[in-house]
């Protein structure tokens, strides 16, 4: 799942503009269905889960562990930021941060993504000064191609895999001020 090695968790909510990101609560259950079994959202992720699986295996509280973060919108999630260990074949990607996110198509084109992401990536700043984070895609997502963009990603690599062309990039790390 995740290592984050010695952050505290969960952190205290974390509020943007138009966003809080939290830890899940058992009141997401039924937005994590829908945004697991969303073809739209699993358009370039492999497909999506059988929904009869999802509500058979998901536990009340799901997604609850380090670098998992719900992205609410006036009290309802509306997505998910992920931080975890990169668990890539890619040597390029080993041992570093890996970001990753998902929103349910009726949050996509608001710049919601953008905003989560960056709160997210600004949280692991202070709690983590200086780590490395990588951000996978396929080249064929250009929304996710655009948001790597604006967060500071830049190429480090593409390649194929899961019948696809994957683009790696890496945000430097942020280094504190003295």
């Amino acid at each position: 799942m995740s290592d984050l090695g010695p952050v505290a968790w969960p952190p205290e909510p974390i509020k943007t503009e138009r966003l809080v990101l939290r830890e899940s609560e058992a009141r997401d259950r039924a937005a994590f269905i829908e945004l697991l079994a969303s073809p739209e959202v699993h358009t370039y992720l492999g497909g999506p889960r059988a929904r009869d699986d999802l509500e058979r295996e998901l536990p009340e509280v799901p997604e609850r562990w380090p670098g998992s973060f719900v992205v609410d919108l006036d009290g309802a999630m509306i997505g998910q930021v992920l931080l975890r260990r990169a668990m890539h074949r890619r040597p390029t990607a080993t041992g570093k941060t890996d970001l990753g996110y998902l929103f349910l198509p009726q949050a996509w084109g608001f710049g919601y993504a953008t905003e989560a992401c960056a709160a997210a990536l600004d949280w692991l700043d202070g709690v983590l000064p200086g780590e490395p984070v990588v951000l996978t895609t396929q080249s064929a997502n250009v929304s996710s191609m655009r948001l790597a963009a604006k967060l500071g990603f830049t190429e480090v690599e593409r390649f194929h895999a899961w019948d696809a062309e994957q683009w790696l990039g890496l945000r430097s790390p942020v280094t504190p001020s003295a």
